[in-house]
């Protein structure tokens, strides 16, 4: 797509702050996008810059585009979403996977581990199951997800069906208590080296709308746009307390399983909640707590990892015990 006539083209923007192994740390290859997908086509437009691009404020064109990443970077087919769930940024939820893989090479002398045998739960899998995916195909790793929502549960079963293989690596579960994070849904004796969450981030359905209005007011576009450009059923944007709400709730019950996780992570979208956040794990002795810092250009992001364990028992650390 070429630039507008006598205007030279400007050099396409790149996403400056992602992990060194992202595979989408620079500019999309639309061209290559479209040869893996072709469904994004109607979607490409010209950007500003003279390139191409899409609109993403578009639903729609963010979903096809994401499917078309995930066809060509990680080969998965018949990706898909139910009509106005949660279609996740591809290039931050990589980065969370990458780090998570550094925490763990922390304990391994630098090499990241690989395989089956390192076993991750994702609590609040999603209809999209994005973790999994990425962290199965970039790694190798082995996942059990959870969700309470049983439409989502059914579209990631689907887009397990379409891929061979993944069924095996990847588990589903469903979490039949809305309240609960971890019980009921990690069994008996289970061990886990990960575990990793996006929880919701809104305290009230009232407070995803305003931040939905403010957010296309600040864009210039109608109030009678969707709540987000990227769609989410009300479990996947808001709960009792918001995300430290939950996030407490997390850390209460990770204590009945200090002896079989080797590292529990969440996302923390808002640096407001950490104080609360670090102020709960101290209060569980946790033996380490870390921040880890992510960005993607401007947006600034983060999670943070909790243990029981004292380094030579995560270093000797067997989910497979």
């Amino acid at each position: 797509m070429p630039a507008p006539p006598g205007r030279p083209p400007r050099t396409p923007p790149t996403k400056p702050g992602l992990h060194p192994r992202n595979r989408h740390a620079g500019v999309y290859d639309f061209q290559t996008l479209l040869k893996a997908s072709p469904d994004l086509g109607p979607f490409v437009l010209r950007a500003r810059h003279g390139g191409p691009s899409i609109d993403f404020a578009d639903p729609a064109a963010v979903k096809a585009l994401n499917r078309a990443l995930l066809v060509e970077a990680y080969g998965i087919r018949g990706w898909d979403l139910p009509p106005g769930y949660l279609c996740p940024p591809i290039p931050g939820r990589a980065d969370y996977v990458h780090h998570l893989a550094d925490l763990l090479a922390a304990d391994a002398d630098g090499a990241i581990p690989r395989g089956t045998r390192i076993r991750v739960l994702d609590v609040g899998l999603g209809a999209s199951a994005i973790y999994p995916l990425i962290g199965h195909r970039e790694y190798g790793w082995s996942f059990v997800g959870s969700e309470f929502d049983a439409v989502a549960l059914d579209a990631a079963a689907r887009i397990l069906a379409a891929n061979p293989g993944l069924g095996q690596a990847i588990l589903l579960r469903r979490q039949t208590d809305p309240n609960a994070v971890f019980r009921g849904v990690v069994e008996a004796g289970e061990r886990f080296d990960l575990t990793l969450c996006n929880p919701p981030f809104h305290g009230s359905m009232k407070a995803v709308r305003a931040a939905a209005q403010a957010k296309w007011q600040k864009l210039g576009r109608g109030s009678d746009r969707p709540l987000r450009n990227f769609g989410g059923q009300d479990v996947e944007l808001w709960c009792e307390g918001g995300e430290a709400g939950f996030i407490r709730r997390m850390i209460a019950e990770s204590v009945d399983l200090r002896d079989r996780v080797r590292w529990f992570t969440t996302l923390v979208s808002s640096s407001a909640s950490l104080p609360a956040v670090h102020r709960a794990l101290r209060q569980v002795e946790a033996r380490d707590i870390r921040t880890v810092a992510m960005a993607q250009g401007q947006k600034q992001s983060r999670f943070v990892a909790w243990t029981f364990l004292e380094a030579e028992a995560r270093r000797s650390f067997s989910s497979k015990a």
